[in-house]
């Protein structure tokens, strides 16, 4: 059974991304930062249909935390065969002149170190150069990489920008190493995230813009990570795909 490892699984796009690696076969690492309940309702919802998971606490824009997030994975499991790096915040609309040091502190903490951190440690426990087993890392993206969402989250999507980057430039280094690193992109997905940037109903405006003319639902977006984690994309490494509607 190949283990993969879910960051921000507790809700939305990445509890989605759980339960339906679940029921491919995977083990999941189901991480969480503070919301225990929906990350156990998550595991218990795999354990009830035979699946085998586990919910593992921890703040990936803290080092300390990624490095006992990734041992505990070691021990639940004994391997690793997937990084998704999911986790990401958002933060209230404004324009980058309102924006204080803090805010982006957190933002790019949150957002890209973070993934820097997951990355690394996925890497050696998966890399046949440390006589891993090879594996794949998904990085979840955003249309707003390409937008640059002015007005509303120019931190958030610079961040992101910054993961289509790292996986570009990761994708390379690692793919003699047994690791394809990919990426999604989603946009306008009925998540809690609207919510925490100000405007929970933020699709129902601007979904007339999207040619689908509605709103994506966090299992569209797991079925495309899914597909760049498992063998079926065997020959795709450095690739992405948006998830956006036709944006």
């Amino acid at each position: 059974m190949k283990t993969i490892l879910i960051t921000g699984a507790g809700r939305g796009i990445g509890a989605a991304t759980a339960l339906l690696a679940a029921e491919h076969g995977y083990a999941v690492a189901v991480n969480y930062r503070k919301n225990k309940q929906a990350a156990d309702n998550v595991v218990n919802r795999i354990l009830s249909n035979g699946g085998r998971a586990t919910a593992i606490q921890a703040d990936v824009s803290k080092e300390n935390d990624v490095l006992r997030l990734f041992s505990e994975v070691d021990e639940h499991f004994g391997s690793l065969h997937c990084l998704v790096n999911n986790a990401g915040i958002l933060e209230r609309q404004m324009k980058l002149v309102d924006m204080d040091y803090n805010r982006l502190q957190r933002i790019f903490n949150a957002n890209i170190i973070g993934q820097f951190l997951c990355c690394r440690e996925a890497i050696k426990r998966m890399s046949t150069k440390f006589g891993g087993p090879g594996g794949t890392i998904v990085n979840v993206s955003s249309i707003a990489a390409r937008t640059g969402s002015p007005f509303e989250y120019t931190d958030y999507a610079a961040s992101k920008g910054a993961l289509d980057t790292l996986t570009l430039g990761l994708s390379k280094e690692v793919a003699e190493e047994g690791i394809r690193v990919n990426a999604v992109r989603p946009a306008f997905i009925h998540t809690d995230i609207h919510a925490d940037g100000g405007e929970p109903d933020r699709i129902n405006r601007v979904k007339e813009a999207i040619p689908l003319k509605r709103g994506g639902s966090a299992k569209e977006v797991a079925e495309a990570i899914l597909w760049l984690a498992s063998a079926r994309s065997s020959y795709s490494t450095g690739i992405f795909i948006d998830v956006t509607g036709g944006k």
